[in-house]
């Protein structure tokens, strides 16, 4: 496609998507003042009510727009443009994390101030996937010719486990190729692999002249530990209670936090527990300690594409059942989160760690597994993206492979595309969510010209 083409066709998108600002900025209002947390089920609400009011905003929006839509079972639902046997898709979201403490604006009041609008959801994800179905609008007004038909897919629980998306897989096309704009630029073309499991260890208290009565750190498999704390007894005190101290960091990148359960775990290990406890706290400090690469696991490992392997020791519990020192279905349990590199393998990660637990006498179960995502940096998918973020933003489309995961795991032919330009602040899940006008604008205009290639 000549540059004389793309810059005409630049040009006309951006012209178009101008002359809808207000229309633009009053529908993410109307979406973020919808509290789309996931809530209880019920019929015709697989998700709760709010997610399922937002979807059908969308849609509503979407039939106004003059879009062919469809709602599957209030879980997920899309709009469609074009013509093609190939179909090429924008993947968001509507529902939202909830609002939590600390906002200065009310988190679904959907206010603007100083050119900002203010919301949850305003940046994960209602203001770009509201966002992009103006982009389609933009190329349906124009002139352009595509190829392939362009959908936008709106999606209700991606922030409490992607169970919408196999209501669209059951029963819908999987796109050639497309994007998310739930993550940053300028595209990420690799996401580590997920693997969370718990060490498991029955507990008989019988021996030992320290009782544990209770332990307790983590709040989250994708969150380093900044406390943990344990409950014991010996002959001379009822209780004592003793407190790890950490640094908290995000899951993928552990070596930015201090573990709390770690410093907690190395002052118990001087107690005389029973031999039970003593076995699975000498496991923890032996096998993961203060490491954060899982060389003492035995799984460090590493590819050119992603990076290394990282490992967090999330959450430890125990809690002394009816009283009884030496109940039988007395267990201790912790659980890591491994982050592996992109084109490496689960199955050989679990077969190392499962021969060092087996030998320990510890229980393993994986809780959770997301494969790793991997696109060929010179995929049609990869470059195209990468050309239309210079031509809108005059930067170098740097790839970007990340530890955490995106909604573009959920779905086949998907990579993560916007909408956090590098340098802009991150405030995903955080109080007083926000998304400037400005920015918003821009993300549509680049998602307008990423349809329109992608399409050809």
């Amino acid at each position: 496609m000549s540059s004389n083409k793309n810059q005409l066709a630049r040009e006309t998108l951006a012209s178009i998507i101008d002359s809808m600002e207000e229309e633009i900025v009053q529908a993410v209002q109307q979406s973020i003042q919808i509290e789309s947390t996931k809530g209880f089920p019920a019929e015709g609400q697989p998700f709760g009510e709010g997610p399922a009011k937002a979807l059908q905003h969308a849609l509503k929006l979407s039939d106004d727009l003059g879009f062919w839509t469809k709602n599957i079972s209030n879980a997920i639902g899309y709009a469609e443009y074009g013509n093609g046997e190939e179909m090429v898709a924008v993947l968001g979201h509507l529902d939202v994390v909830p609002a939590g403490e600390g906002w200065i604006v009310p988190p679904f009041g959907g206010e603007i101030q100083n050119q900002i609008i203010w919301g949850r959801g305003a940046v994960d994800n209602k203001g770009p996937i509201i966002g992009a179905l103006f982009a389609m609008k933009a190329l349906q007004r124009s002139t352009l010719q595509t190829k392939r038909r362009i959908r936008v897919i709106f999606g209700t629980n991606e922030e409490t486990g992607s169970q919408d998306v196999p209501y669209y897989t059951k029963e819908e096309e999987a796109p050639v190729m497309g994007f998310t704009p739930d993550a940053s630029y300028p595209v990420i073309f690799a996401e580590k692999g997920i693997l969370t499991i718990s060490f498991s260890k029955t507990i008989d208290q019988s021996s030992g002249h320290v009782s544990l009565r209770s332990i307790s750190g983590g709040s989250a498999s994708n969150i380093v530990p900044s406390s943990a704390k344990a409950i014991i007894s010996t002959e001379h005190v009822s209780e004592e209670i003793l407190d790890g101290i950490g640094l908290s960091a995000h899951g993928s990148t552990p070596e930015q936090g201090k573990n709390a359960i770690t410093d907690l775990l190395s002052k118990l290990s001087e107690l005389d527990f029973c031999q039970d406890l003593r076995l699975f706290f000498a496991f923890l400090l032996r096998r993961i300690g203060e490491e954060t690469d899982g060389a003492s696991l035995g799984i460090q490992m590493q590819d050119e594409k992603s990076g290394s392997l990282t490992l967090n020791l999330a959450t430890i519990m125990f809690q002394e059942v009816s009283g009884s020192l030496n109940a039988s279905n007395s267990k201790i349990t912790a659980v890591i989160n491994i982050r592996y590199p992109a084109t490496k393998n689960a199955e050989d990660i679990l077969q190392i760690i499962c021969k060092h637990t087996s030998e320990a006498g510890i229980d393993t179960m994986i809780l959770s597994h997301k494969k790793p995502l991997y696109v060929n940096e010179n995929s049609s998918l990869i470059r195209t993206l990468q050309s239309v973020y210079e031509q809108e933003t005059g930067q170098t489309a740097e790839l970007i492979a990340i530890g955490g995961g995106t909604y573009a795991k959920a779905m086949e032919n998907i990579v993560a595309f916007g909408p956090i330009f590098p340098g802009q602040e991150d405030v995903t899940h955080q109080a007083n969510e926000h998304i400037t006008i400005e920015n918003l604008m821009k993300n549509i205009k680049i998602m307008a010209l990423a349809m329109y290639r992608l399409a050809q």
